[in-house]
């Protein structure tokens, strides 16, 4: 029956009860164990976050099951906190840095400088064409064999660039002509202390100027092979007094020339008194204990230090051994091999100084011996000058 108050209903609208939407209720997620990084099977919990809820590196998820596939497979998450890195929810491209200083370094290439000292007729030339398998000596780039010996000791430098699978290096080798051969030897060390100085200057006055270089030439002496005459009884005077002087100045390394004039049991003997000598004169040689940077390098520099110094034999001549070509020195009793381990100590020199050392002994030079010449001439002077481009003094101001 219809009443005027009554209100109509369309009865098109009203839905069953039972079949009536419950409302959304958002679901807890899942309690995930720390050693499984996706959510359980069958739980229908999506393993994304909910929009607007950032997700903190390291949280156990599906992006982070991606990362574990590109580590190795490994389900490590989370952040390590001090102990170590956040774990990387995909791949940077941080592994390449490696790969772009390589490409940069093979273009700019190296330089490295090496001073030979010594007294004449010690083989020095001939032992720096053999290091590096050229013709890199001081005499074989011009120089008459049959010169003078000079009244003082003098200071000839040669460069070369030589290239290796890719790599240049322009190399250069300095030689002391005429140091210990004189009668009168007082200070004769002076002259090879004032170019090393020169070049620290050198360095110096291209870093303070207001227009510098984008690469500044690098002239310094980054090693000093110091040539030991073979004669199994002691150090001279002139060696202790030479060493002692320099080596804060340059990275000495001490070697003795010509050791096949010597026996196998001489040459030790003279090593071990050679190492005594050094020590009890207080005498700091590369590699020294105090630039030791970790356990590794102590452990490595220890077993160089025992070695030292080296017993060397250079040659540029190749003789035939059981048909095969070697490096070495013809005898009335057999060939000397420069390169046998059981003839002389040549190949561990090598390694030493170009495969294992060669990076280490420009940074020491540059982050210790120039540091400290730095240190003392800004003392000195109050603090040098800038330079202009066109060479000429510019006021601090």
């Amino acid at each position: 029956m219809y009443r005027p108050d009554s209100v109509y209903v369309d009865m098109s609208d009203v839905v069953p009860p039972e079949v009536r939407p419950k409302p959304a209720i958002p679901a807890k997620p899942p309690s995930v164990s720390p050693s499984s990084p996706f959510p359980p099977q069958g739980s229908g919990v999506s393993a994304h976050a909910p929009s607007g809820i950032p997700v903190p590196v390291g949280t156990h998820g599906a992006s982070q099951g991606h990362a574990a596939a590109h580590n190795g497979g490994h389900g490590h998450g989370g952040s390590h906190g001090s102990r170590g890195g956040s774990t990387l929810l995909g791949y940077i491209g941080i592994d390449t840095i490696i790969e772009q200083m390589r490409k940069k370094t093979m273009k700019t290439g190296f330089d490295f400088n090496i001073m030979v000292v010594g007294n004449s007729g010690l083989g020095k030339s001939t032992l720096m064409n053999t290091l590096f398998k050229s013709q890199v000596s001081r005499r074989s780039a011009g120089w008459a064999r049959d010169e003078r010996i000079p009244k003082t000791a003098d200071v000839k430098a040669v460069s070369h660039v030589l290239e290796e699978g890719g790599v240049k290096m322009k190399l250069t080798v300095i030689d002391t002509p005429g140091f210990g051969d004189q009668i009168n030897n007082d200070n004769c060390w002076e002259p090879i202390s004032k170019y090393i100085n020169e070049q620290y200057e050198k360095f110096l006055k291209e870093e303070v100027n207001i227009t510098r270089k984008k690469r500044i030439p690098d002239t310094r002496v980054h090693c000093c092979l110091y040539f030991i005459s073979p004669t199994g009884h002691s150090l001279r005077q002139l060696d202790v007094e030479f060493m002692k002087r320099l080596s804060h100045s340059v990275n000495i390394i001490p070697v003795i020339a010509k050791a096949d004039t010597m026996t196998i049991e001489e040459r030790q003997e003279f090593k071990q008194r050679v190492r005594k000598e050094l020590e009890a004169g207080g005498i700091e040689f590369y590699p020294q204990k105090e630039f030791d940077e970790d356990m590794e390098d102590k452990s490595d520099n220890d077993k160089i230090r025992e070695a030292m110094p080296f017993a060397v034999v250079g040659s540029d001549k190749e003789y035939q051994v059981n048909s095969k070509l070697v490096l070495g020195r013809k005898t009335a009793w057999g060939i000397v091999e420069v390169e046998n381990p059981n003839h002389c100590e040549f190949a561990l020199l090598r390694d030493f100084l170009i495969r294992s050392h060669l990076q280490d002994l420009k940074e020491v030079t540059h982050n210790i011996h120039y540091e400290t010449f730095r240190a003392r001439r800004l003392n000195e002077n109050g603090g040098l000058h800038p330079m202009a481009s066109n060479g000429t003094q510019e006021s601090n101001l």
